[in-house]
């Protein structure tokens, strides 16, 4: 009867340790893990939870100085390794290929846009996956949460691409609560997977913030603490549609723009989620041999509710505000705990880096653009990374005042690229918005209607810039004209990136894509024998060729 009772109220703390605004003391916790790891052997593969959040602006964490509440983040990241040099893409997909691949978009061929969910695309089937290599060294591999790296066919689903389950969503965004998206007229869809399969029966209407974080407890709950373990927990928050349950708008009924107070509620419902998630590791037993790795996709959408500030731009932009992140490391494995560091990391680093903390091999037929930067992080070494090619996109809008001349023969100044060399950066061709949005702006007027934003004139008809981001984080002085030979150099570096560069993947729209021809539920619609078969066509074809050239070189050999 005793132990009846204790497993109901262990049942009862489990669930309300995840209910909507319920926090337990983290002290509570440290005794009670802590004696449960001194009865195990631990492994010697460290557990590794990549936490991945969508749209979080540069400002938007406590210790950037925002007014919103990020108890946990700050917490978890004082007591790790602020990344205060860190670099992802301007939007979702480019980021999570790069972090599934360790490749730039360049070489994967999603140089442009996002992959959209009525596209025949996906992240390259030849591209081998982060989750693969950790599963080939022993790993465990789970996905919770937002892919966004295409599903067309059944071979590009995450279970497909080294994830051993995956429950959340293939779309860039829906709904929090139903699930559902819609991308255009007829066009709408359910999007919550179990696997490869609709998610109907799990789905109860939740919070997919809570939801999520459910599952990665369930996760950590049935899976032995002996065996490694990587977990990838890619939230939809903080995407719009803002959305976020009343109990958190209540905390912040004193900012008058309601886009800001509702962004702001979901980046603390966030936290407490991380909170509880944290918990949770202790709880098991991983805590003590865990890496966490925490990133934001893109920068913040200003209009959407995010900030940036001091940096200059947004999200989809080349600017710093599109690109640089919000990102640390917390683990008690780390050498240098409360650090921060400044050395250049990019999000194609951690292939390398977490692969190599897995004991998993790196063969060099990967082709990697990433670097193993742990020692830079654990150890505060210089970054092995001196360079970060943010991206090259041929058929992004062209510049109209960009030519060869301006890029001094060397590059088209009117293609949309950026590099960043040492501390030198470079773009080049329409980098996207490039105001400064200060915090002020969030008032009760529109964003639209501000007044007081930072309005850059003298940018149009340009189509090259070049700063120095260390001694000008904000991009404020423009110096490719006083340094015309560091232009010339990262010109020149530009084009030697672009002969490396694979054609670009963005196919039309594909009408079989429409949920109502699955079921009403967004998923594969492209059918693998259609591959076969284009195969087949091909070989035949190059076949034929080929019989056609030896008919015509035997006919000449006889005259």
């Amino acid at each position: 009867m005793k132990m009846f009772i204790f497993s109901v109220l262990a049942s009862l703390l489990a669930f309300t340790s995840l209910t909507c605004g319920y926090q337990m003391s983290w002290e509570n916790w440290n005794g009670n893990s802590q004696n449960r790891v001194n009865n195990l052997d631990k492994t010697t593969q460290p557990h590794i939870i990549f936490i991945l959040v969508d749209d979080q602006g540069f400002r938007d964490v406590g210790y950037h100085g925002s007014e919103i509440k990020t108890p946990t983040l700050d917490r978890l990241a004082a007591q790790g390794v602020k990344l205060e040099n860190y670099y992802v893409q301007p939007l979702c997909s480019p980021s999570r290929s790069q972090l599934m691949t360790g490749r730039y978009q360049i070489h994967t061929g999603l140089q442009h846009s996002v992959i959209r969910p009525t596209q025949a695309n996906c992240l390259p089937l030849e591209n081998v996956t982060l989750p693969q290599k950790l599963r080939q060294a022993g790993y465990s591999t789970h996905m919770v949460g937002k892919w966004h790296l295409g599903f067309y066919k059944r071979g590009c689903m995450p279970t497909q691409r080294g994830f051993d389950t995956f429950f959340g969503s293939l779309l860039g965004s829906g709904d929090y609560y139903s699930h559902y998206k819609c991308d255009g007229p007829g066009m709408c869809g359910y999007d919550l997977y179990e696997g490869e399969e609709a998610a109907w029966e799990q789905d109860r209407g939740q919070y997919s913030t809570l939801m999520f974080t459910q599952k990665a407890v369930d996760i950590l709950a049935h899976h032995n603490p002996q065996k490694p373990l990587f977990l990838y927990l890619a939230f939809q928050a903080v995407h719009s549609p803002l959305q976020v349950p009343a109990l958190y708008l209540e905390r912040y009924k004193s900012i008058p723009n309601l886009h800001r107070r509702k962004y702001a509620a979901m980046v603390s419902c966030l936290d407490e989620a991380i909170h509880n998630l944290t918990l949770a590791l202790k709880r098991y037993g991983f805590y003590h041999n865990t890496v966490i790795v925490y990133s934001s996709d893109n920068g913040g959408q200003p209009m959407a509710g995010g900030s940036n500030w001091p940096l200059r731009g947004s999200k989809a932009t080349y600017w710093e505000g599109g690109i640089r992140a919000v990102g640390f490391v917390h683990s008690p494995l780390l050498v240098n705990k409360g650090a921060q560091s400044r050395a250049l990391i990019h999000i194609t680093d951690w292939f390398p880096t977490l692969v190599s903390l897995g004991e998993g091999t790196l063969d060099e037929d990967l082709n990697l653009d990433g670097y193993d930067v742990w020692e830079a992080i654990s150890e505060g070494r210089p970054s092995p990374r001196q360079d970060i090619l943010h991206n090259i996109d041929p058929i992004y809008t062209k510049a109209k005042n960009g030519s060869w001349k301006a890029g001094y023969g060397l590059w088209n100044t009117a293609i949309r690229a950026a590099l960043r060399v040492g501390y030198w950066k470079l773009l080049t061709g329409v980098p996207g918005y490039s105001d400064w949005v200060p915090p002020q702006t969030f008032s009760s007027l529109l964003l639209t209607n501000r007044w007081h934003n930072e309005r850059i004139r003298w940018d149009r008809g340009k189509s090259i810039w070049l700063f120095n981001i260390t001694a000008d984080p904000y991009e404020r002085v423009d110096l490719s004209l006083h340094y015309p030979h560091i232009v010339k150099k990262m010109l020149l570096r530009l084009a030697q990136y672009n002969r490396t560069a694979i054609p670009v993947r963005y196919p039309a729209k594909d009408s079989r894509s429409n949920p109502n021809f699955n079921g009403g539920v967004w998923g594969p619609w492209y059918k693998e024998d259609e591959d076969d078969r284009e195969t087949n066509l091909l070989t035949n074809y190059l076949a034929k060729k080929r019989r056609k050239k030896k008919a015509k070189k035997k006919k000449k050999r006889k005259l």
